[in-house]
């Protein structure tokens, strides 16, 4: 391996992408686990956040490898740019998707309940971190693979409380992370094998061009709506 390659900026940028998403997108579902065992006695809690993140962890682990993997086949790239954009806009709108969650009075319910919300809602995490990976040289994105999920554990278990503070202090972040979301969504359309030798052929700056696009779609996007979810509320 050309250990070089670890201090390029491409696998800096790469690992800073990821980051970034898993700060972002893991903070919701640090969410559903306090929301799901809130109800339940102490010592129960304790059970409950552990088995119930181990079990989200596990799942994350599987998710993102086969979506790492998954990613090299045509079209799959086209598919996780257009999720990602949408990821980026319902950010940008500030959804509320876990307002509703119901607590659980018992270990096993509430564990199942982390579980399937943990299933849809580390989608966004998955396929960002895996976008994100792409963006890395070659020979290092099994590393970058395995840190991202590194980051996610402590996030998960550990982060909910202090990044939501963060998020309201500084709400600057969620455009910042929707912005990134709408750039690796520009990147991985490029880069999707059906449209990336024609479209390189007669764009050579394809890459950045749709990168700047990505970013521009979800922040205007994301801002219209956000003002007319406030405009039908008020």
């Amino acid at each position: 391996m050309d250990f070089s390659a670890f201090s390029g900026a491409a696998f800096w940028a790469a690992l800073l992408s990821i980051i970034v998403a898993n700060i972002l997108l893991s903070g919701d579902n640090a969410v559903v686990i306090a929301l799901a065992s809130r109800n339940l006695p102490a010592g129960q809690q304790k059970k409950a956040i552990f088995w119930g993140s181990a079990a989200a962890i596990i799942l994350r682990v599987v998710l993102t490898i086969t979506a790492a993997h998954l990613l090299t086949l045509p079209y799959l790239k086209i598919i996780g740019a257009i999720l990602l954009v949408y990821i980026g806009v319902q950010l940008m709108a500030d959804s509320d998707d876990d307002a509703d969650m119901k607590a659980h009075s018992n270990v096993w319910g509430a564990i199942r309940t982390i579980l399937i919300a943990d299933l849809v809602m580390s989608l966004d995490n998955v396929i960002a971190v895996a976008a994100a990976v792409q963006k890395g040289p070659e020979e290092t994105r099994l590393i970058l693979l395995i840190v991202g999920l590194g980051l996610s554990i402590p996030l998960i278990i550990f982060g909910s409380t202090m990044l939501l503070k963060i998020m309201d202090r500084f709400p600057m972040i969620i455009t910042l992370g929707a912005g990134l979301l709408g750039l690796l969504a520009g990147g991985m359309l490029v880069e999707d094998p059906v449209i990336r030798g024609p479209l390189k052929a007669v764009m050579s700056d394809a890459q950045m061009i749709f990168e700047g696009l990505g970013v521009a779609i979800v922040l205007l996007l994301g801002t219209y709506l956000k003002k007319k979810g406030t405009k039908a509320t008020s």
